[in-house]
């Protein structure tokens, strides 16, 4: 769970801060967002911390890189409340290198290479990133009426790329049977070599609902956005359940 959470802070935090969204949206939607980033990378500190090894330095490094990303987004959110926006804006575009840096411990600490790994997670984090800041780019036309539907359509773009990115992460990983592990998190996750099919066929289902966004996103109406935000809950759903299959595979048992 540390793994997928944390690719969901680092993709998620690098569409918000590095895309055109600051001269697109009220500010509002950032401190929105910069709040369940925190509460993300609160997670994802607990997680990391949940499942170290005593004496290994990648997980150790996970873990105080995590903390850093927890911090400069709580920071970011903080300034952000106090409606001291060159600030948090600095200190926002910090967060993202941080929170990608998670990652490269967490590729280290996995058992088919650093390089391997890490493309992994980076596209995992295109991946879910692009998922939840969809399905939160739709809430928040609920709330301004004015806004034009290039970011939801510029967000829908990078699903659709990240997707077919993921599905090659998850081949990438093999198919061969991996020695079982712990079961607790759902035993069909851990049986043989069911996960990557399980992620693929999910992959697979995320990109479908991310061409329906796509059409549903032609229609002139309001109607099409909020159409397109309940399939950005569909994507959700397979999405996330693609990364923890595959990421049941990741680590050494």
């Amino acid at each position: 769970m540390a793994l997928v959470s944390a690719e969901t802070v680092a993709g998620s935090s690098a569409l918000l801060w590095l895309s055109p969204l600051w001269g697109e949206v009220r500010r509002g939607y950032f401190k929105l967002v910069g709040a369940i980033h925190a509460v993300l990378a609160a997670a994802t500190w607990f997680a990391a911390s949940a499942g170290a090894v005593a004496g290994d330095d990648a997980g150790g490094w996970a873990i105080r890189l995590a903390i850093a990303t927890f911090v400069a987004i709580a920071l970011a959110s903080a300034l952000m409340f106090a409606r001291r926006e060159t600030a948090a804006r600095a200190v926002g575009f910090a967060s993202v290198p941080i929170a990608a840096a998670v990652l490269v411990p967490l590729a280290q600490a996995g058992g088919q290479g650093t390089a391997l790994g890490l493309f992994q997670l980076a596209a995992g984090a295109a991946f879910l990133g692009a998922v939840i800041q969809g399905l939160l780019l739709g809430h928040w036309y609920l709330t301004d009426r004015k806004l034009t539907r290039r970011p939801i359509q510029r967000c829908t773009s990078v699903l659709l790329v990240a997707t077919v990115l993921a599905a090659v992460a998850m081949i990438s990983g093999g198919f061969e049977p991996t020695p079982d592990t712990n079961p607790s998190l759902n035993p069909l996750l851990t049986a043989g070599a069911l996960a990557p099919w399980i992620a693929l066929g999910m992959a697979g289902s995320t990109l479908l609902i991310a061409v329906l966004v796509r059409l549903a996103l032609r229609g002139e109406r309001a109607s099409a956005v909020q159409s397109a935000t309940g399939f950005f809950y569909l994507a959700v759903v397979t999405a996330i359940t693609a990364e923890v299959a595959v990421r049941t595979r990741f680590l050494p048992g």
